[in-house]
């Protein structure tokens, strides 16, 4: 479903990814450990169109996502990736389900349709008691199933997970992953999850070992 071909990227004097192919499958949940400085979560952003590569390919679903510029790139992000990252970054001023709507409405979804996923989602993710709460209100692993919640609100083809129990304790680290699993068996949803996690990345279809800028 994504591919990523002799990815290289360099940061000033310093090399981070050299030469790294990876391939994931639609449908699969997979993680990506290795150590601190290893490229893991620079590959992740390059294959979230977060950041470009020096050289290389990604292409996603036939579309080669890796020479997209501008409007369309942000408008293909929108509609086939979603993102996680380690600290939530849900807007204080807005509620549960105002947050999960966000990148909904600035895709240019109808508002109604917008509101009613997000309030399936938040139900199906046990927040249905939040959905008015403001992220100061919710507790740490509440306010990570929101955000979750608002990653997958546009239906995407893949989520992207860099650390995303990194600021949670073991128990909602736990229930995070085992939520990552719920969603492929009901929906077939694709999961790529950067973690320093390793028990946790076990749990995984697959997972690949990155050092020194490569896949091991």
């Amino acid at each position: 479903m994504i591919t990523g071909i002799n990815i290289h990227k360099r940061y000033g004097l310093v090399e981070v990814l050299k030469g790294v192919n990876i391939e994931i499958k639609q449908g699969e949940v997979a993680a990506i450990v290795g150590p601190s400085g290893s490229g893991k979560s620079t590959l992740l952003h390059i294959l979230g169109t977060l950041d470009k590569a020096d050289q290389g390919v990604v292409t996603m679903n036939n579309t080669v996502i890796s020479s997209l510029t501008g409007k369309k790139l942000a408008a293909f992000r929108n509609k086939h990736i979603g993102f996680v990252f380690q600290f939530h970054h849900l807007l204080p001023e807005f509620t549960a389900w105002e947050n999960v709507c966000i990148p909904g409405w600035l895709g240019g979804g109808k508002k109604k349709e917008i509101k009613d996923r997000s309030l399936e989602l938040l139900n199906l993710f046990g927040l249905s008691h939040r959905l008015e709460n403001k992220p100061n209100e919710m507790s740490g692993g509440e306010q990570q199933r929101v955000a979750v919640a608002r990653a997958l609100i546009n239906n995407p083809d893949i989520v992207f997970a860099d650390e995303p129990t990194g600021n949670l304790d073991s128990a909602n680290a736990k229930e995070l992953h085992q939520l990552f699993f719920d969603l492929r068996n009901k929906f077939n949803q694709t999961f790529l999850i950067v973690t320093h996690n390793e028990e946790l990345a076990k749990l995984s279809d697959r997972v690949l070992y990155m050092k020194d800028g490569k896949i091991v």
